[in-house]
């Protein structure tokens, strides 16, 4: 005789020893019925800082109520009355601030590497052929400026 296994999920919850409060819907608190797009206090209760819409878990919303604060801020987003993104900026740390660096003493940037190779030597053929080019292009243009200037 075959015993029917039984799913361990489904029978029992799990139980993790520690319980949650359920987190009660601001709409069910103020006994608010419609959801209208145009009160935008309402919906940034339902936004984060950087203008997200909160989860379920996090606003107590119901399914039904977190489809209708998603549509209606949806809308206002597209009238104009919230915004898509918020910038949020933060203080960055200077590098004065890194203990990961250490002290360098006086060796300064190059450590004891000591001073930069000039591998400019292939850069500056290159950089001569185009100022030539340049003062080319210049001196033509000062010769027909003068030409045309003579024959007021």
């Amino acid at each position: 005789m075959a015993k029917a296994r039984s799913n361990t999920r489904r029978d029992k919850p799990k139980d993790n020893g520690r319980r949650t409060k359920k987190k009660i819907s601001p709409l069910n608190s103020d006994s608010i019925d419609y959801i209208d797009y145009k009160d935008v206090d309402l919906l940034r209760r339902f936004m984060s800082d950087r203008a997200k819409i909160r989860g379920r878990r996090v606003s107590g919303n119901d399914s039904q109520q977190q489809r209708e604060i998603a549509r209606a801020i949806k809308n206002a987003r597209e009238m104009g009355l919230l915004p898509y993104a918020s910038q949020v900026t933060t203080q960055r740390r200077g590098r004065g601030d890194r203990p990961d660096r250490g002290d360098r003493g006086d060796r300064g940037d190059r450590g004891d590497r000591g001073p930069r190779r000039d591998d400019s030597s292939s850069s500056s053929s290159s950089d001569a052929a185009a100022t030539e080019a340049v003062d080319q292009t210049t001196a033509a243009v000062e010769t027909v400026d003068a030409s045309a200037g003579g024959e007021d």
